[in-house]
């Protein structure tokens, strides 16, 4: 299905990749948004890398919340909220919980087919993973059990930028969405405006 969606990927300025406080990110938003009255902006934000020293609004009351979805949601609310009034609509708010790596545990028959059996040295922890957490966003933020350190365990030399890829685009657009609710709910924002 085409939906007539085109992607840009702007660089931001003040970051060499990694997470922005958000006084320079909202300032970059609110720019695009300006300099072009059709376009949309949406943001692609680890949760794991986001610290208070980041200056996210909803940062403080959000950490009271123990449901991590609803957490997740109140700091895109207050993003959203932080916005001038006048752009808001054309702004989607998005974080990745924890991190994009846990979307790559949609599918083990993927991982399977897409890693070389010489490289799928930690088969034992990705069927331990899987059977652990049948929804992929909640695989936890702890340094040792994040989705991106469980796949360097797993996968040897996992890359995130090769097998990120690979894996992301052979589980394919729809198995990423189907157990991902958050994720879900992002694309499906984007696929209406």
């Amino acid at each position: 299905m085409n939906l007539n969606i085109y992607l840009q990927t702007p660089l931001i300025k003040a970051s060499r990749g990694g997470i922005v406080k958000w006084n320079k990110l909202k300032e970059q938003i609110e720019t695009h948004l300006k300099s072009d009255t059709s376009a949309y902006v949406t943001t692609l934000i680890d949760y794991y890398g986001m610290y208070s020293k980041h200056g996210f609004p909803g940062w403080v009351d959000a950490h009271n919340i123990v449901d991590k979805r609803l957490r997740i949601s109140t700091i895109q609310q207050a993003m959203l909220d932080d916005l001038d009034p006048t752009l808001q609509n054309r702004f989607i708010p998005y974080l990745q919980l924890h991190e994009f790596e846990g979307l790559l545990f949609n599918d083990i028959d993927i991982i399977k087919s897409q890693v070389p059996p010489k490289d799928l040295v930690g088969l034992n922890e990705l069927e331990s993973t899987f059977r652990q957490f049948p929804d992929p966003e909640m695989i936890n933020s702890n340094k040792a059990t994040c989705p991106s350190e469980r796949l360097l365990r797993i996968i040897n030399g996992y890359n995130k930028i090769v097998y990120g890829s690979i894996i992301a685009e052979a589980i394919g657009l729809d198995r990423l969405r189907a157990k991902s609710y958050l994720f879900n709910n992002w694309i499906t924002q984007l696929e209406v405006i």
